[in-house]
This record gives C-alpha cells, sequence and structure tokens, in this order.
C-alpha cells in the first residue's frame, strides 16, 4: 500500500526531521553546488529570518532545484511535487522527496489534505517551496504559469519569495564543469491580487534569469 504523501502533520516537520534536513544541505548539497557547479548566490538578505509564513517559488529547470534553492536561502523548505515523484521507480529520488519534507499533490483534483498540510508547515519554521511553472520547463521563457500558489497566499497570508535557479546548462560530470547562480528577489505581499503577484513573481524571475515573459498574455487571453 502506498502512503498518502499529501497529508503531513506539524509532527512531519519536527526535530528528527529539521536535523535531517540540515545535515543534507550542510555535508551534501553545499560540497556538490560548489564543486560541481561553482554556485554563487545573489540576495540572501531579501530572506527573511524569522517569519515561517513565506511561499519561496522558483522557475523550475531541473531535479537539483529543490536542494539548490533551499542551500541557497539557508532556511528549511519543504517543497510541493506532483505525486508522481512519491511513486517514482527512481528509488533516490523518491526517498529525498519523501525524506526531506516534500509532499505530493494531484494537480488534476488538489484535495483538502493539500490544504492541511499547507496550514501545518505554516505552523512550523519550515517554509514553503512551491515551482509555479508546475513541472521542469528547460526553454528560456516563462509561460503556462499555475495561479494556485497564490490561493495558498491568500489563504494563509503568506508573502511569496522569487527564486530564480540561472545559467543551468544540464547536469555537471566534473568539478567546476559548469557554473550557476541563485538569485533571491524581492517579497511579494500577499495583499496584491492574485494577477499582481502572478505578474510581479513572473516579472522578477525572468529579470533575474535574462528569460522571455509571456505570463502578460497568458493572463490576458
Amino acid at each position: 500500500m502506498v502512503r498518502n504523501y499529501n497529508k503531513r502533520s506539524e509532527k512531519d516537520y519536527g526535530l528528527i526531521r529539521s536535523i535531517g534536513f540540515k545535515a543534507f544541505i550542510n555535508f551534501v548539497v553545499c560540497p556538490v553546488s560548489k564543486l560541481l557547479y561553482d554556485i554563487k548566490v545573489e540576495g540572501r538578505e531579501n530572506v527573511p529570518r524569522k517569519r515561517s509564513n513565506i511561499i519561496v517559488a522558483g522557475n523550475h529547470v531541473s531535479y537539483l532545484d529543490p536542494p539548490m534553492i533551499s542551500y541557497a536561502v539557508g532556511r528549511r523548505i519543504a517543497f510541493m511535487g506532483k505525486k508522481e515523484l512519491f511513486e517514482s521507480p527512481n528509488l533516490l529520488l523518491r526517498t529525498l522527496c519523501i525524506s526531506l519534507g516534500g509532499f505530493a499533490v494531484n494537480r488534476e483534483k488538489p484535495e483538502l489534505a493539500t490544504f492541511k498540510t499547507v496550514k501545518a508547515i505554516f505552523n512550523t519554521p519550515w517554509l514553503l517551496g512551491i515551482f509555479p511553472q508546475g513541472g521542469i520547463r528547460k526553454e528560456p521563457v516563462l509561460n503556462n504559469i499555475a495561479k494556485g500558489f497564490t490561493l495558498f497566499s491568500k489563504k494563509f497570508k503568506a508573502d511569496v519569495l522569487p527564486v530564480a535557479v540561472c545559467g543551468f546548462d544540464g547536469y555537471s560530470k566534473w568539478f567546476f564543469q559548469k557554473h550557476m547562480t541563485i538569485k533571491i528577489g524581492k517579497i511579494i505581499s500577499h495583499e496584491l491580487s492574485d494577477e499582481e503577484i502572478v505578474k510581479e513573481w513572473a516579472k522578477q524571475i525572468c529579470e533575474m534569469t535574462g528569460f522571455e515573459n509571456k505570463v502578460e498574455e497568458q493572463l490576458t487571453d
């Protein structure tokens, strides 16, 4: 029987998982990021240090995005992912999604349990991580944005922190073979309208990455 990983409680984000998360970031993600991708971080001063009701919203270019964004932001982040990841035949991917606090969402039919999980996360020091593009998008264009993250922003009065993954052009096999930069933007207030939140997020991501912004076209169609 496959456990339903869209249902998480505050206990799931307690001391043991927090220690494991920090250890993974410090002893695995940090050296890998620096040695294989020569990673640089810009805008870390934009990250709120004490608040927990923050949605970290990044562009999505590879499977490395969740751990590298967590490293760049410097806080524990519980990422929302498609339910197929939690049932993946790839044991490593499945294990990391589950053990690092990720939770599943059925993008075709969101469930009440998803909202309860988000509420539980915001009752802990963890932040919520979302990729508004849904799946991985390698083209330098921003479009087809899922507006669901604005629902969480409004319902839980959670501001949005845009984070841009810049310079990814494939997975590295050798030291310093690739170069990446994670850029952290300015907080977007939950008090803006849904459309304004989406527009401002897309604007900041495109300014940081250099991607073409087609989100406004999407919103006016």
